[in-house]
């Protein structure tokens, strides 16, 4: 048998730098089958988002959802071992508020130390103080228990929560099964007319699609969770550019 010849390509140009502008690390909840689908469409081109998971448990208590914590900084650390990441998200709005921000941000840096870390919580916050917004309704998908966890961080945060409207999940996997257009419906009709903006809570809800036709029809800003994570980490990451199509948030506010 004839020796096989194998060859080293040397690549003709410089290697080519995976995404230039930003690479986001992503903790999403092992049952969320909705935040990848909505990052893909929420980040530009030259923005990259990389997804780990952690194990969550149904039914979505506030103790169950307290039960995630331990598996967050092991699944920080399997976000692209030995590579820079220049933020990292936990995609989860109601685990946080059972979590605590500063304890998701303290799991994170145990294996990721030093890289800027945010959770919809933080970066819901964020989003209100840049619209100037203090008065608040709230769209989400969980139970009364759940919801008045939600109320309670947003009013301790110097919020006036002016409702709730809950659909009355248990499952966070059926959550994603809520249609666009039920939220949609639901938005418009739950919103007081008092608030300063709408704020629809979880990763997993099918707002993206929906957001610019609720905004419009509300005739005030609408901030959902994954478009607060995906503005905020681009305001990070300092992003030079507006995003279209997904709210004043992203196409007016981005910018500094």
């Amino acid at each position: 048998m004839d020796e096989i010849k194998i060859d080293t390509l040397v690549p003709a140009y410089a290697l080519e730098k995976v995404a230039p502008l930003g690479r986001v690390g992503v903790i999403a909840l092992a049952t969320d089958f909705n935040i990848e689908h909505d990052l893909k469409a929420l980040y530009p081109d030259d923005v990259r988002a990389f997804t780990s998971r952690v194990r969550n448990v149904n039914p979505l208590t506030v103790e169950n959802l307290r039960s995630m914590a331990p598996g967050i900084s092991a699944a920080a650390d399997c976000i692209l071992p030995n590579t820079d990441l220049d933020v990292i998200i936990y995609a989860c709005t109601s685990g946080t508020v059972a979590i605590g921000s500063e304890r998701v941000t303290e799991l994170v840096h145990k294996t990721r130390p030093g890289v800027a870390v945010t959770n919809p919580v933080i970066a819901a916050q964020r989003a209100f103080e840049e619209l100037g917004a203090r008065k608040l309704s709230i769209l989400t998908p969980y139970t009364k228990a759940v919801n008045r966890e939600i109320g309670a961080t947003f009013s301790a945060l110097g919020y006036e929560v002016l409702n709730i409207a809950g659909f009355g999940f248990e499952d966070d996997t059926a959550m994603t099964y809520i249609s666009p257009e039920d939220i949609a419906q639901a938005a418009i009709s739950n919103c007081d007319p008092d608030a300063d903006l709408l704020f629809i809570s979880c990763t997993a809800l099918r707002a993206t699609s929906v957001l610019a036709r609720i905004e419009l029809a509300l005739d005030k800003p609408v901030v959902t969770s994954n478009q607060a994570l995906v503005w905020h980490s681009l305001r990070l990451l300092k992003y030079p550019k507006p995003i279209r199509g997904f709210g004043v948030l992203l196409e007016q506010f981005l910018v500094k």
